[in-house]
């Protein structure tokens, strides 16, 4: 009986929250991976320094 309790826990609970969770982790990574590219094949560009700006700050100059 504790076994299928045991097994009912793993399949309902812990794997569709490492799988949620991986996702995430990868997401972030790829986000960020392809913002640096971004990044580096836009330089000197001003969009890019738009970009970067943060609008609640008001005017940047």
């Amino acid at each position: 009986m504790f076994g299928a309790v045991l097994m009912v826990l793993l399949l309902v609970i812990v794997i569709p929250v490492g799988i949620l969770i991986s996702g995430a982790v990868v997401a972030s990574l790829l986000g960020g991976l392809l913002k640096k590219d971004a990044d580096g094949s836009h330089e000197g560009s001003e969009l890019l320094d738009l970009s970067e700006a943060n609008p609640y700050m008001g005017s940047a100059e």
